[in-house]
């Protein structure tokens, strides 16, 4: 059976005097901590400073908040883990491994270089929050316009460079206009937050929603071609069409119309982004509730 460590490293305001101690004695490690704002190196960077002081065949990070799991190295049977805070702030678990167990001296030396490690993190995850919040829609959490503009074209490279299929889908709300007409703009926000969700519901972790604009989404496919992104547009379609919204004493179903194309080698950003959304408007034009795929 292997053997596991399950520790808590805590920093706060009580213990900075002696982080500041730690960090002096340290200074290679804080320093080199220093350089980077993300977590994948941050972590590289601490394995490798101290693999001399606390020898280590591989190390396991994992942070929730940001979807995070980073790994390296040979896993083998012994294990010691840390779940690392700083006051408020989650800062993940990090886990050191190798195939002889972790003395008490080694665990005592660990959890005094874990100070080096703690600020850091706190530093990269303070930065993280605001791109995260810079690039998410606040009342769908779903990525908005801006990070959309980023992201396609990063997307459309690297299905070029690496010859794979790659797909969009335009979503709109039908007769949403109605719906905050009747019933108001905040059930109108309910419909929105819904979509949302019952979009992401039909994803896999790899595709990517944005909000659009208004009631507009656009769902993001990588390795995606034209038949799979039809099914999964249809998909998405009969669960909205199936769920049911509940607002106060009433309760209102919303359907929604769909536009489908997939990356052409003539493409570009424009054509590609052009053909979704007029095949979107043919869905609006033809009856809505309905998808439409570009050929």
């Amino acid at each position: 059976m292997s053997e596991k460590s399950a520790n808590l490293a805590i920093i706060s305001n009580n213990t900075f005097e002696a982080t500041k101690a730690v960090n002096l004695q340290n200074y290679d490690i804080s320093s080199a901590l220093q350089t980077t704002l993300e977590f994948n190196e941050l972590i590289a960077i601490f394995s490798s400073k101290i693999a001399a002081k606390i020898p280590h065949s591989a190390y396991i990070y994992n942070n929730l908040e940001f979807g995070l799991e980073i790994k390296s190295g040979v896993f083998t049977r012994h294990s010691c883990n840390y779940v690392l805070k700083s006051e408020q702030y989650e800062l993940g678990e990090l886990k050191l491994m190798r195939n002889y167990r972790f003395s008490d001296a080694d665990i005592q030396s660990l959890e005094a270089l874990l100070c080096c490690l703690i600020y850091p993190l706190r530093n990269a995850t303070l930065f993280h929050q605001a791109l995260k919040m810079a690039h998410t829609d606040p009342l769908t959490q779903t990525r908005n316009r801006a990070s959309f503009n980023e992201t396609i074209n990063r997307e459309i490279s690297l299905a070029v460079r690496n010859n794979k299929s790659l797909s969009l889908i335009f979503f709109d709300i039908d007769h949403f206009k109605a719906v905050n007409d009747s019933y108001g703009h905040e059930c109108g926000d309910i419909a929105l937050k819904s979509s949302a969700k019952w979009i992401k519901q039909s994803l896999r972790d790899s595709d990517i929603v944005f909000r659009y604009g208004g009631e507009e989404f656009v769902i993001l496919l990588n390795g995606t071609d034209a038949g799979g992104a039809a099914l999964l547009a249809e998909r998405i379609r009969s669960s909205v069409e199936c769920h049911t919204i509940a607002y106060g004493m009433e309760t209102l179903k919303i359907t929604a119309s769909m536009g489908v194309s997939t990356l052409r080698k003539d493409d570009t950003l424009e054509s590609f982004v052009k053909r979704a959304d007029n095949a979107m408007y043919t869905a609006k034009k033809s009856g809505r509730n309905r998808v439409v795929s570009t050929k």
